[in-house]
């Protein structure tokens, strides 16, 4: 993967390609950045250009024989380590449906990963195990050079355990990068945060997502600029949204709050059912298209109107529905949305949340 693989981010891209040229390479180094931001496909990026045998100004080749492996994520110099399921569980057990993931989506969240190994229903960890085959894997000798680098996804479902990495961290072996990558910088261990260097990702614009889009999808510019202003910075939910475009999440959003104003538990029962039968994933997206009407409503009552809508077809809707958001509810909106969204992830009963959440909107608009 190289730079111009990854969306936006340009400060961060510049300020890693001068550390290498200057020779200011630290050993261990924590890449923050909150879902859908890069900061995964950064790391590998940053750890292709750190092997590319043939540098360019700003980006690796592509084109030699390491960029060609780390490309195909089978450099014998990269080493992954990411949450599994079992107590004594490897890393290296799942690493071919580890790449094939990535190199798919490599802005995927934590719940697409654990799905994609079939354990939906139970918690990841990175185990003790796991820790100290790192130790040994990063004790052996290079293969092509010049640096070792283990990328760790998630360090913040590393235990106690995790302390095992410290003299690691502190004394690395010759020639190794300790590069981890966080959603949630506060979980990790703070012994370990106070010996890494900080590489803050920012939440991307707009403009930078439908950018993307159209580049990486060849999406048209209305539908990667209706799909951008939908998901708040967040690249792996417009990829989401993207694949779940034939929806109508209009109609579909419409009738629901509908409903919930005019307070039709009948009618608010049969959208919660043709809801249900969407699938989490679209029931998701369909809650982050109503997180994007709640903003644009905001924004349309203080004078916002073609800045922040995008779609023609929602223009008329969001018009008309802002009526119903003011200063006093729209916090309350956006939470219970976002709380909805996590428990969904989170494989709660689609029908119990939608249900819940259906009564907290129809009070919210009584506000």
């Amino acid at each position: 993967m190289q730079f111009i693989n990854v969306v936006g981010q340009s400060a961060a891209k510049q300020n890693l390609i001068q550390g290498v040229k200057s020779g200011r390479v630290s050993h261990a180094q924590l890449f923050c950045g909150s879902e859908g931001v890069g900061a995964l496909p950064m790391a590998i990026a940053y750890a292709q250009y750190l092997n590319c045998e043939n540098k360019g100004e700003q980006d690796s080749c592509g084109q030699c024989n390491s960029c060609n492996k780390y490309q195909k994520l089978i450099h014998p110099d990269l080493h992954f380590s990411y949450p599994v399921i079992g107590a004594n569980e490897l890393s290296t057990n799942f690493i071919e449906e580890w790449r094939k993931t990535i190199l798919e989506n490599p802005y995927l969240n934590f719940v697409q990963w654990i799905q994609k190994i079939g354990a939906e229903n139970k918690q990841g960890n990175i185990t003790a195990a796991e820790t100290h085959e790192i130790i040994r894997k990063l004790s052996l000798k290079m293969f092509e050079g010049p640096f070792k680098v283990l990328i760790m996804w998630m360090p913040e479902f590393l235990g106690k355990d995790g302390n095992v990495l410290l003299k690691l961290i502190e004394e690395p072996t010759e020639s190794t990068i300790l590069l981890f990558v966080t959603e949630d910088r506060e979980k990790i261990l703070a012994t370990i945060q106070s010996r890494t260097q900080i590489v803050q990702l920012t939440s991307l614009s707009e403009d930078e997502i439908a950018g993307g889009l159209q580049s990486k999808y060849q999406l048209s510019f209305e539908q990667a600029t209706t799909i951008a202003k939908i998901s708040d910075g967040n690249f792996n939910a417009s990829i989401d949204l993207m694949e779940e475009s034939t929806n109508d999440f209009h109609e579909i959003f419409r009738d629901w709050m509908l409903a919930c104003v005019k307070n039709q538990m009948g009618d608010v029962m049969k959208k919660i059912d043709e809801m249900s039968s969407l699938g989490r994933m679209q029931i998701k997206n369909l809650l982050s298209y109503g997180l994007y009407v709640f903003r644009a409503g905001m924004l349309y009552n203080n004078g916002v109107y073609d800045q922040v809508i995008a779609n023609p077809s929602d223009k008329e809707f969001i018009g008309k529905f802002s009526r119903f958001i003011n200063n006093k509810n729209l916090y309350g909106f956006v939470q219970e949305f976002n709380d909805a969204i996590f428990h969904i992830e989170r494989n709660a009963n689609p029908k119990i949340t939608l249900l819940n959440l259906s009564l907290q909107i129809e009070k919210l608009f009584k506000v």
